[in-house]
């Protein structure tokens, strides 16, 4: 459960560091851009740390799912972005694949459990 967590981690960080790529406009400002290198390092070390116990495929799958997802939905609420029925339609369809991932993967990666 633990290589879990550290992929939910890596790609909230990923949503954190992608947010703050828009606000550093192209690296010039310099507090956002120091928060959007250091979620970039957090977001990459932990995803690699969810690799010893998860599939590549899945892992990386969850991990730009998560960070795709919720940076749009970050776009939506504190950017200004557009919402309609589609894009919250993909929106669901792009979480409940994310949560068949991780249902699938669970049940055949017992060599997380003697991992932790």
């Amino acid at each position: 459960m633990m290589y879990w967590i550290y992929l939910i981690l890596a790609g909230l960080s990923e949503i954190v560091w992608a947010y703050g790529l828009k606000l550093s406009h192209g690296f010039t400002e310099p507090v956002w851009s120091a928060i959007t290198v250091f979620f970039m390092f957090i977001s990459f070390f932990l995803f690699a740390k969810a690799m010893k116990a998860i599939s590549i495929g899945t892992a990386y799958a969850v991990f730009t799912g998560i960070g795709a997802a919720g940076t749009a939905v970050v776009g939506i609420l504190f950017l200004g972005e557009e919402i309609n029925i589609l894009k919250t339609l993909s929106l669901f369809v792009l979480i409940a694949g994310i949560t068949g991932l991780k249902l699938i993967g669970e049940g055949k990666n017992r060599k997380e459990e003697k991992i932790c």
